[in-house]
């Protein structure tokens, strides 16, 4: 779930999205309210203007930001293909994240991933938003399956699949700094998938 940032965000919009930055690549614990303001060049008064509930509210909207934002990738994705495939889908998620890697370094991670591991025990709304975030991100990964010809009773159990496997990538990956990890789910995967379409006929 990257992003490159877009021009004309308000300043509660730039603090969400400065959020989810800043939770990608420090976690949750070491994003402060006056880091994420620096980061949004927006005041920190505002910071209780926009999000009465404090930080707990800022993080839970950059994670829906984040689950909103990788699921409408993955039209853009599939637009990037000839000939979509399941297999082509995932190869396009995964060049995402190699892509960032290879150009940028690797202090950057999913944000849903790194406020699942930080506050899905302690926070009860911000795991409420994560799963919230998961499963618009799998949803959309699932509908683009149903389209290409996986059966819909399997379409969501591959999507899960995709994306369990993409997530635990990158954490191999940064560990690694790497890309090894996710070329090599890229490649694994892709038959796999391209397998499970329905052909007229079967």
């Amino acid at each position: 779930m990257t992003a490159a940032q877009t021009p004309r965000r308000g300043p509660r919009e730039r603090m969400v999205f400065g959020a989810a930055q800043l939770i990608r690549r420090d976690g949750v614990a070491s994003t402060g309210m006056r880091e994420v303001a620096a980061y949004a060049q927006a005041p920190r008064g505002s910071l209780q203007h926009y999000f009465p509930g404090g930080k707990e509210q800022l993080v839970n909207e950059a994670v829906g930001w984040a689950g909103s934002y990788a699921g409408n990738r993955i039209d853009r994705f599939l637009a990037a293909l000839p000939t979509p495939t399941p297999g082509g889908l995932f190869a396009e998620m995964v060049r995402q994240w190699t892509d960032e890697y290879e150009t940028a370094g690797f202090a950057g991670g999913c944000p849903v991933a790194a406020a699942t591991v930080d506050c899905a025990e302690s926070t009860a709304s911000t795991r409420e938003a994560v799963a919230a975030a998961f499963r618009t991100w799998n949803g959309s990964v699932a509908r683009a399956l149903a389209d290409m010809g996986v059966p819909e009773e399997r379409a969501g159990v591959l999507a899960t699949l995709m994306i369990g496997a993409l997530e635990g990538a990158i954490l191999i990956a940064r560990a690694e700094r790497d890309v090894r990890a996710l070329t090599n789910v890229s490649r694994e995967l892709g038959p796999l998938l391209d397998g499970a379409v329905h052909k007229s006929g079967d």
